[in-house]
Order: C-alpha cells, then structure tokens, then sequence
C-alpha cells in the first residue's frame, strides 16, 4: 500500500505560478519511490478526472496533457519520495482539485486514465482567478 499526500494548492491569479508537492510513502519497509509511476490528474467541478502529467521514478521519463504542455514541469527527488509538479502561467480553467496517484513501474501510454493508478491522495485544491 502506497500513501500519497497533496500539498501546494491554493488561490491564485491568472498568470501566476503555484507548485505542487507530492509526499509518498508505503507500508513496507524499504519502500522507494523508484518503484512507481506518479501521476497527477485533476478534476473541476463537473468535469471527469483527466490526467495531467506522469513521472516514470525510475528513470525520469515525463509525459504531459496537451492542456499544460510548456506551462507545466513535474520532477521527483526519490531520495525525499516526493514528486512535484510546477505549473506556470496559470489560466482561470487550471481550477480544480489536484491529485497524485500512484502506479507500479512506469507511466506507460495510458498514463492519463485514472483507472491505470492504483493509489490515490486525497487531493489539494487550486484556484486560478480571473
């Protein structure tokens, strides 16, 4: 079992920038970040839940929606088992919750369904004024 924790959210101007940090641990001794894809999706007020972006801990490989291509950068410091992701050049329709999940080994093609995620925190949430 993985435990993911949402942190970094909050009210912002349009145009501005906010981080996002994920903080992962597991049940099992000797868990490492190393093992997992990350992802993080987000989801507005009734609107499915898309995928944002995804890091492949293992080796760095990053994968992004069309909808934050350039304006969004994840990165993951294993040794803190935390992934972040930064988002710049906020836009009133970045608003929504902001979660991370968790999937064993790498992102794959299908990053961007939530169902491909096995582990979900609860969320941090993002508001972008106009």
């Amino acid at each position: 079992e993985v435990q993911l924790v949402e942190s970094g959210g909050g009210l912002v101007q349009a145009g501005g920038s906010l981080r996002l940090s994920c903080a992962a641990s597991g049940a099992a001794s000797g868990f490492t970040l190393d093992d997992y894809a990350i992802g993080w999706f987000r989801q507005a007020p009734g609107k499915e839940r898309e995928g944002v972006s995804c890091i492949s801990s293992s080796d760095g490989s990053t994968y992004y929606a069309d909808s934050v291509k350039g304006r969004a950068t994840i990165s993951s410091d294993n040794a803190k088992n935390t992934v972040y992701l930064q988002m710049n050049s906020l836009k009133p329709e970045d608003t929504a919750v902001y979660y991370c999940a968790s999937g064993w080994g790498a992102c794959g093609v299908s990053w961007y369904f939530p169902a491909g995620m096995d582990y979900w925190g609860k969320g941090t949430l993002v508001t972008v004024s106009s």
